[in-house]
């Protein structure tokens, strides 16, 4: 396969997946409502099973390969876990998941709830997923990539399938970036007919940074994101197709994300981790603003935390 996804194998995993993830529905906002001059269409992927985007790779994953009587095996910051183990719970396999000790409650909570075997350990990401690795080697079990394998790719792409379809006159869309699988799928979807930015937390710039050096590069990974964003580096399938497709990478820093999972509480009463609140946080902090009648869409592309750390300052 091209290094770069075509839509007809977006378009495929749509198809395959589309009886086992959420038709996730979007909320239409007229200028004035959010932004004074520019209409924004709010992509609400935290509702989809699992709390996030990732259900929809791990479903593709599964259903396009056969996978062994050992099951699956994952690492994860904790959405991929969370997304592999209910697809493997649902569709009747193992799931054997790594996770790193930065994880939030919330998600490890929702990670037991599926009945995958689990292991906590390592500092960040890329420790889990050099002793999954190892454990893979040892049982022959599917390796599923958080974000960097085409079949998860393609579909996290299928976000955007129904992103057009339910707002198909969009000028940009807004997306969150960690290893590179969403904005990977989605870019390859668009393919330049609509402006893709990529955001990123400053302290976990993946994207940025593989830019700024004409290729992926490891950055030291922090900061409120890092359990949902947290690569080292970002992933060789979703770099190239921001090379190919995404206009431009942005950064926000923590205390905007805080202020954007407020404002979507306080505004609409939705619950964001901070990951996923990270694309939003552009608009609400002013670092991405559109052109007067500019119509943006944005991902909201996780909702696993704790509620109290969003509704505790509510007004």
């Amino acid at each position: 396969m091209d290094s770069v996804l075509t839509q007809k194998y977006i378009l495929s995993a749509h198809s395959r997946i589309q009886h086992y993830v959420r038709k996730t529905p979007v909320l239409d906002l007229p200028a004035g409502d959010f932004l004074p001059d520019s209409q924004v269409v709010l992509k609400l992927e935290h509702l989809q099973h699992t709390a996030s985007f990732k259900a929809r790779g791990a479903f593709n994953a599964m259903l396009s390969q056969d996978v062994p009587d050992s099951g699956v095996i994952a690492a994860s910051g904790g959405n991929h876990g969370a997304a592999v183990a209910y697809a493997a719970n649902t569709l009747g396999h193992r799931a054997e998941i790594f996770v790193p000790e930065i994880i939030g409650p919330a998600k490890l909570a929702r990670l037991k709830s599926y009945g995958a075997t689990l292991h906590v350990g390592g500092r960040d990401f890329a420790d889990a997923l050099a002793a999954c690795q190892a454990r893979q080697q040892e049982t022959g079990a599917l390796l599923l990539h958080a974000y960097d394998q085409a079949e998860i790719l393609a579909g996290q792409g299928t976000v955007a399938v129904e992103f057009e379809d339910q707002a198909p006159t969009l000028d940009t869309v807004l997306v969150a970036v960690g290893g590179g699988g969403l904005i990977g799928g989605i870019a390859s979807w668009y393919q330049g007919r609509t402006r893709v930015i990529a955001v990123e937390s400053t302290g976990t710039p993946t994207l940025y940074t593989a830019r700024q050096k004409g290729e992926p590069a490891e950055v030291t990974v922090s900061g409120l994101a890092a359990d949902a964003l947290g690569a080292r580096r970002i992933g060789d399938l979703g770099f190239a197709a921001a090379q190919a497709y995404v206009d431009q990478c942005l950064l926000v820093s923590d205390e905007q994300i805080v202020a954007a999972q407020q404002r979507m509480w306080d505004q609409f009463r939705l619950i964001l981790e901070p990951g996923g609140a990270t694309a939003i946080a552009a608009l609400t902090s002013g670092v991405y603003k559109p052109a007067k009648g500019e119509r943006v869409g944005v991902v909201l592309c996780g909702g696993n935390t704790d509620p109290s750390t969003v509704t505790g300052n509510s007004r």
